[in-house]
């Protein structure tokens, strides 16, 4: 199933768990509604979203599933890029793992720490990573999806399954200078990520902000002391996570340096 029929599919499921509406009398006479969803947390969603219970269509069930995934509304969600479709799925499908909003508050964090602002492909590798890092131990609620629904969505998903982090067999880095060994991968790791990154955003001077491109440095200033002990694979995609606006603020120096020689 491709991503825009996932989607489509969750906001019928949606749908429909709303249509098993019915009033109910409590004990003094007063009535309330009440659901017998199979998919989702109706009664969470309709008040952590203040919907309409009364009014909700199908087209009201696309538009909540899109601001659910943080887009404004359902056609911005169905005509995102590949990278946008991918990170909402999971995102998605893993809430009960990292819930939605605190998805959100890490990366607003990351990006205010390090004053950087991910593009959709770095966020989806920064997702990937954390998500590969979910201690099965820890499960977050409230989700907006059942238990039936999450293991439904567990079973159809393709591909290998997730390595799993284990914090008691991890290896650390637990001093510094870096060992010659970890230097040596955590600085390919810089080149390898500069040179994606630096396709993607095609700077306008691209030999200049090469040239201030400095591996060794961006590596020896990433990490200190405060930030250990750290788990060495966790660390390692740090490398590309912060990398994006170190390669903006080189390209803005290199924009400054033609244009004084000009």
């Amino acid at each position: 199933m491709n991503h825009i029929d996932f989607f489509k599919l969750q906001a019928k499921n949606l749908h429909r768990d709303y249509k098993t509406q019915k009033t109910v009398l409590d004990q003094n006479g007063h009535s309330y509604l009440e659901y017998e969803p199979k998919f989702f947390d109706i009664d969470a969603i309709f008040e952590d979203y203040e919907i309409d219970n009364e009014n909700f269509g199908l087209m009201s069930a696309q538009h909540l599933v899109a601001k659910m995934l943080r887009f404004n509304k359902w056609p911005d969600l169905i005509n995102a890029t590949k990278p946008e479709l991918e990170l909402a799925k999971l995102k998605f499908i893993n809430q009960n793992k990292i819930p939605l909003v605190e998805w959100d508050i890490q990366v607003a964090g990351v990006e205010r720490e390090h004053d950087i602002v991910f593009d959709p492909y770095d966020e989806l590798d920064y997702y990937k990573h954390c998500l590969s890092h979910y201690d099965e131990s820890v499960v977050f609620y409230p989700t907006y999806l059942l238990e039936k629904s999450l293991a439904e969505m567990a079973d159809n998903e393709n591909g290998e399954p997730p390595i799993i982090y284990d914090p008691e067999t991890s290896i650390k880095i637990t001093y510094l200078p870096l060992s010659d060994d970890d230097r040596a991968e955590f600085i390919a790791e810089a080149n390898s990520e500069f040179d994606r990154i630096a396709e993607r955003m095609e700077p306008q001077n691209p030999k200049q902000t090469r040239k201030l491109w400095d591996a060794d440095s961006y590596v020896n200033e990433l990490f200190n002391e405060i930030t250990l002990p750290i788990d060495r694979d966790y660390a390692l995609s740090l490398i590309g996570a912060f990398l994006v606006g170190h390669v903006a603020n080189l390209a803005a120096q290199a924009d400054e340096m033609v244009a004084g020689m000009n």
